[in-house]
């Protein structure tokens, strides 16, 4: 077993009671019986709805000096976020490495709380030479998912976590895990940056929806999200306004029902998903809309976007990369 760096950020797994009061990352692995070899970094304390891209920035460069000198990572943080936090990881930090994303759905002041065994599995996994080479995993209610899979499905299930259309890639079983699949492709694609001066916008589309919404993607955005219907589809009127949006900034077209792919030639009416590639936005295929944000702003960060126009085939190709991989 190797050697595990693990960074503490804060969330319910941390929480004294229900109000803002955070336990120290010490307090957190007491009672673990964590080994000597566990290296803590008390990172961050607070929820993860209040995460930034600077924070998240920062936490990359340090998990990734981590990984350089051969240890593997745990990340523990709120669970509201936690699904974001370990994709961008994904993307930023390549390793043979394991990196585990966990936390807790119950505080440790309640009945039955999670955080103590959600802690153990993760560290388990970290520490594992078999669960090298799997990119960036989260492993709650023993469990363990791909970080580009993974999904918080519940407010308040213990087994939030679940990967819509391929399930867990292994378990963790008596503190041992067990790797049942691995990804045919990794989420890795390149070198990709996180510039925390980047603003993605995510608009979600809904019954009678007239484009308010999409009136206000203005300069002090590079990127837009939308999460249409279905396969990927939006009421007629908004194919003009989101054509327009296209050809000035990267446009990504997801599907707002959180499981399977868009769709690319199945209809061809207007509004639909046929149609809104024909003017010009990128379908985002399998990943979700906050997911799809999380890889554009990325893409946008590393230069696929700028003034004088982005770089489309660039982006398409990023999200066509994720797009039907399957598992192995």
């Amino acid at each position: 077993m190797g050697r595990v760096t693990v960074f503490t950020l804060g969330g319910t797994i941390s929480a004294r009671g229900g109000d803002a009061a955070r336990m120290t990352g010490q307090e957190v692995l007491a009672g673990l019986g964590a080994p000597e070899d566990v290296v803590l970094r008390d990172f961050r304390r607070v929820p993860s709805s209040t995460l930034s891209f600077e924070d998240l920035a920062a936490l990359a460069d340090e998990v990734r000096e981590a990984v350089a000198g051969g240890s593997g990572v745990v990340v523990v943080q709120g669970t509201d976020t936690l699904e974001e936090t370990a994709f961008l990881l994904d993307l930023l930090c390549t390793t043979e490495q394991p990196i585990a994303v966990t936390g807790a759905m119950r505080r440790p002041d309640l009945p039955g709380a999670d955080g103590p065994a959600n802690l153990a599995a993760a560290l388990a996994v970290a520490a594992d030479p078999a669960c090298r080479n799997l990119g960036v995993l989260v492993v709650l209610a023993d469990e363990i998912h791909a970080a580009r899979l993974a999904r918080k499905t519940h407010t308040t299930s213990l087994a939030t976590f679940a990967s819509p259309g391929a399930g867990p890639l292994g378990t963790v079983v008596e503190g041992r895990p067990r790797i049942l699949l691995r990804p045919a492709v990794p989420a890795a694609l390149r070198p990709l940056t996180l510039d925390p001066s980047v603003r993605v916008a995510l608009v979600t589309l809904s019954l009678g929806d007239r484009g308010e919404l999409l009136d206000a993607v203005d300069d002090r955005f590079q990127g837009l999200v939308v999460a249409a219907f279905g396969g990927g589809h939006a009421p007629a009127p908004l194919v003009e306004p989101l054509a327009a949006l296209a050809r000035r900034i990267p446009v990504v077209l997801a599907s707002r029902t959180g499981g399977g792919a868009t769709l690319t030639d199945t209809y061809r009416s207007p509004g639909s998903e046929h149609d809104l590639l024909h003017h010009g936005l990128i379908p985002a295929g399998p990943l979700d809309p906050a997911k799809a944000r999380i890889l554009l702003h990325t893409l946008v960060s590393s230069g696929a976007a700028g003034p004088s126009g982005y770089d489309r085939p660039r982006i398409t190709a990023a999200f066509a990369h994720l797009n039907g991989s399957g598992l192995a």
